[in-house]
């Protein structure tokens, strides 16, 4: 396994269930205590763990994965909730896309679509799309979250205030009846709602480990989105409730 496979399962396990020993982390890996070790200290040297003797843990907040640890995890699923959401799309619409790793692949299904509008304050998509003649690509600008790659603050508000989307899909790291839709940072949950407040329809794109979960920032409530688009791993109960606050529910 690669350095960096190795990178993103110590992460994601770590992130699901909040500390790992390095014996459980070895057996995952299959790989030697020692090797753990040294991929434990430079995640914990990289801020993205806190290393403990005999293991790590997330340390005193929910730990957000930077988008390159995030991309390899529901891969299928994620793809099938991108096809999905592509059919809510009109041929020449105007699109916002937020940063996300789904969000990332509605795009690469909608560049090879045929002509659209694309409007994203994420830069991993904006190189992807920028290379693509049938895509007219408009980049909002901002600061920069090296943990989503997305633009976000006050200039990206502004510069959205400008435009009228048809459809923005919206990524998130959490959702709840309660909460409604949340994510890791402020200023991100401030940009997001900016492309609500521009768009006359809003597709909230989550896979079922989303949905349930709750983080620091509030995006929005439920009432605000019109669809979610996710996976066929959400229980009946769970698509019920978000169903009765008027939320259409798409599953992939």
């Amino acid at each position: 396994m690669l350095k960096a496979d190795r990178a993103a399962l110590i992460l994601s396990h770590i992130a699901e269930v909040g500390s790992a020993d390095v014996h459980a982390l070895a057996d995952l890996l299959a790989v030697s205590g020692a090797t753990v070790r040294r991929d434990l200290q430079e995640l914990h040297d990289q801020g993205l763990l806190h290393r403990t003797r005999g293991g790590a843990v997330t340390g005193a907040v929910n730990l957000e994965l930077p988008l390159r640890h995030r991309s390899e995890k529901q891969q299928e699923e994620k793809r099938r909730i991108a096809r999905a959401a592509a059919e809510l799309v009109p041929d020449g619409a105007v699109v916002g896309l937020t940063g996300g790793t789904t969000a990332t692949e509605l795009a690469r299904v909608l560049a090879e679509r045929g002509k659209v509008t694309v409007v994203t304050n994420a830069v991993n998509i904006a190189a992807e799309l920028i290379v693509r003649p049938e895509v007219r690509l408009v980049v909002i600008g901002g600061i920069a979250r090296s943990a989503s790659y997305e633009l976000v603050g006050p200039a990206a508000d502004s510069m959205l205030q400008r435009y009228h989307l048809d459809l923005a899909f919206i990524g998130v790291d959490g959702l709840t009846v309660r909460e409604g839709c949340t994510t890791h940072d402020e200023m991100e949950a401030q940009t997001d709602r900016a492309f609500l407040r521009s768009s006359a329809r809003t597709v909230v794109l989550a896979d079922r480990t989303k949905v349930g979960r709750v983080t620091f920032a509030s995006i929005c409530p439920l009432t605000a989105v019109h669809d979610l688009v996710t996976d066929s791993g959400i229980s009946d109960e769970q698509e019920q409730a978000i169903a009765d606050t008027g939320v259409r529910v798409l599953k992939a």
